[in-house]
């Protein structure tokens, strides 16, 4: 029982850290096509 108990412990935990990581992921991907985007615009009308 103790074992069972402890592995779920550590399954909530790596859940967490999981949906922790995600989030960041998310978050930085859509940073950077923010910044992308930007880049892109600023850099438009120079070239034309």
């Amino acid at each position: 029982m103790g074992f069972l108990s402890a592995f779920c412990s550590y399954l909530l935990l790596f859940m967490i850290m999981v949906a922790i990581a995600g989030i960041g992921i998310f978050i930085g991907i859509t940073l950077r096509k923010q910044k992308d985007l930007k880049a892109i615009q600023e850099e438009g009308p120079e070239e034309s």
